[in-house]
């Protein structure tokens, strides 16, 4: 891991919880411990944008959230995220969203939102040996869940095998600014940014987006597709909540090998995998990682 990483991501998170106060390049290296000139040159070296460029993107996505999702008064959603005047809102999100503010509210399309950036992973940790918590590994577990009929919106990549692979092949940035800006529409259990696989002659391939509804009316992304399933029961192959910087690959790799290797049989299901997709979710704090086959009862 390149030794400033840490404090990389530091930054990032306290500019996060800061959106709404106005935060100042000075202000954060009080509070990361690093002079000004360091943090700036470490932030653009690492995240490729400048920090307050990064910064402007961010509240100017909260911006975006608040408006499609609250009936507060334009005018104070634009002071409170640092906009002069409501007119300097409306031109930031013209030239990122192309449409007004007052557009966006009547009828929310999907944009790209400046997503919240990433820079440690498991691997990093890896290498550097961090230890965050202690480790909580245990074996997986299966049981089953109803999903009901829903649509969903998202990119199939017939040559992508897993997640790795998928994000080789697409700009993450710009798929996942597009799905969070979709939240809205998610379906409350199919969800944003799940993810899975699908069967392309015979081999598993990969997708990413986000279920909605199956009624939903709304627009479909460039680049996007909607599909439809219908209801149906699903094995649900789990780990509980881990530390995802030191335990994600063996996690992963205890669920999969688990999901892929189980006969449905033992608790009277074939596999449905011929009408619906499986289903990859990942909250590692909140209920760690699970994989869904969809089944049918015998």
């Amino acid at each position: 891991m390149v030794p400033w990483d840490k404090t990389v991501q530091a930054m990032i998170d306290w500019i996060e919880e800061h959106l709404d106060e106005e935060p100042t390049l000075t202000g954060m290296s009080r509070q990361i411990g690093y002079s000004p000139t360091y943090c700036s040159t470490r932030f653009r070296e690492t995240v490729g944008v400048t920090l307050r460029s990064y910064t402007a993107g961010r509240r100017l996505c909260r911006a975006a959230i608040e408006i499609r999702d609250t009936s507060a008064r334009i005018l104070d959603i634009a002071v409170t995220y640092g906009f002069s005047s409501q007119e300097a809102l409306t031109r930031a999100f013209v030239r990122a969203y192309g449409l007004t503010p007052a557009a966006y509210r009547k009828r929310p399309r999907p944009v790209v939102f400046s997503i919240k950036q990433n820079i440690l992973f498991p691997d990093d940790a890896n290498r550097e040996g961090v230890q965050e918590m202690e480790s909580i590994l245990t074996s997986p577990n299966v049981r089953v869940e109803y999903i009901p009929a829903h649509s969903y919106i998202g990119i199939w990549d017939d040559s992508a095998t897993c997640y790795m692979d998928f994000w080789d092949r697409h700009d993450c940035d710009k798929i996942c600014g597009i799905v969070d800006s979709m939240e809205n529409v998610a379906d409350p259990v199919v969800c944003g940014h799940t993810a899975g696989w699908y069967y392309k002659d015979g081999k598993r391939a990969y997708f990413y987006g986000l279920g909605v509804p199956a009624d939903y009316k709304g627009d479909i992304p460039e680049g996007f597709a909607r599909k439809d399933f219908p209801g149906s029961h699903y094995l649900v192959f789990f780990h509980p909540p881990f530390d995802f910087l030191r335990d994600c690959g063996e996690v992963m790799k205890r669920v999969e090998d688990l999901a892929w290797n189980f006969d449905p049989s033992t608790k009277n299901f074939r596999w449905n995998e011929g009408v619906c997709q499986d289903y990859q979710r990942f909250r590692s704090e909140l209920f760690g990682y699970e994989v869904l086959r969809p089944v049918v009862k015998l």
